[in-house]
């Protein structure tokens, strides 16, 4: 999840937009590779600057070109980023019809690639969350490219999102939310309510039929391009996985809010237009194309699983890697883990072990202490 976030060039002044290198030897590398490529392509060089600031160890850089148009410039060092799998996605998603960066030149040696520039807006700067009427059209233009890209997968071609991807990830609430974030001490029995939850959530999210997920579909990572058309970065974690994944990924979203109205209006949309694509598989497999009700409980558990991931991801950029933006975010998930867990019996036990962890009940076998 690297959630790239536009840097706005109004709000980044004089020579605070200059580009900043803490390596010396991997700025000369950067500029031995520009040079050439700016005489080839008429890019300007003295127009380089920061264009989006990363989670990952990622960062993007927007330069001009001669022709009126800007470029990325994507710096990925490659002792810590792998470029090949946002190559091979990108051929995929390319392949599929969606509007993705044509890659221009990649040094793969160093981990610098030339990419073109969808837009300098992401879509969830169009948004307000006391205006769901505004924001409709922009939700089902994200469904169609959901559609379009799941539409094209097959199997073995990515990554599989398997029961050892999904618990792996679910690891991330304990030991970076949990233990490492309200630093709680969770007692045996209260790891084991826990270990039962997560045998729960893999098992259902593992029913759901198989497409290509994009992993982190959600409008921080659409923009805005010319006419409005959306374009779809940040897809180099894409695996073959449950269906139930990407549109839960849009509807609970890491960053804005809707009300449960919202979400069932656009999730029904996406389920009728899935449905009729076939992408559902047969009634009588999955029920999922027959009852928009099993589909919708399904989806459910599969934003359950992503909350429980990102909060821990949130805690450990924060603890870790010293980002605290993105921990600001975590009452979100915990409103959306309460809410989830609060809906279905057999979940009962967690809401009241998030509850606990939270100190909005009061806590048995923990050890509390904030960092």
């Amino acid at each position: 999840m690297s959630h790239p976030s536009p840097i706005s060039p109004a709000a980044v002044p004089g020579d605070a937009r200059a580009v900043h290198w803490n390596d010396p030897a991997r700025q000369a590398a950067f500029e031995a590779w520009l040079a050439p490529l700016a005489a080839a392509q008429g890019l300007l060089p003295a127009s380089l600057r920061p264009a989006s600031a990363d989670a990952s160890f990622r960062r993007y850089l927007r330069l001009d070109a001669q022709d009126g148009a800007s470029r990325i410039i994507m710096d990925a060092p490659p002792d810590k980023e792998d470029c090949r799998p946002f190559v091979h996605v990108q051929g995929l998603m390319r392949a599929a019809g969606l509007p993705v960066p044509q890659i221009h030149a990649w040094d793969e040696a160093h981990g610098f690639m030339l990419l073109s520039d969808l837009g300098a807006q992401t879509a969830i700067e169009r948004l307000d969350p006391a205006n769901p009427q505004a924001a409709h059209a922009w939700y089902l233009q994200a469904v169609d490219l959901l559609i379009d890209w799941q539409r094209a997968s097959r199997p073995g071609v990515l990554p599989a999102y398997d029961d050892a991807l999904l618990r792996r990830e679910l690891l991330l609430f304990p030991d970076w939310y949990v233990a490492r974030h309200r630093q709680a001490t969770l007692t045996d029995a209260q790891q084991a309510t826990l270990a039962k939850a997560f045998d729960a959530i893999v098992a259902q999210n593992l029913a759901a039929p198989r497409v290509f997920v994009h992993r982190d579909f959600m409008m921080r990572n659409l923009m805005v391009g010319e006419g409005g058309r959306l374009g779809v970065l940040d897809f180099q974690d894409a695996v073959h996985g449950p269906v139930t994944y990407d549109i839960a990924s849009l509807m609970r979203d890491a960053f804005i809010s809707w009300e449960e109205d919202f979400v069932i209006d656009i999730t029904v949309r996406y389920w009728e237009k899935a449905r009729r694509a076939g992408i559902l598989g047969a009634a009588s497999e999955s029920g999922w194309g027959a009852d928009f009700g099993d589909f919708y409980r399904a989806v459910d558990w599969m934003a359950l699983q992503r909350h429980l991931k990102v909060a821990g991801i949130f805690a450990r950029l924060t603890l870790r890697d010293g980002k605290p933006k993105y921990l600001q975010d975590a009452p979100r998930f915990i409103a959306y883990i309460r809410q989830t867990a609060g809906r279905y019996r057999e979940l009962s036990p967690l809401l009241r072990l998030v509850d606990e962890i939270e100190g909005t009940q009061a806590a048995m076998g923990y050890a509390f202490g904030r960092v």
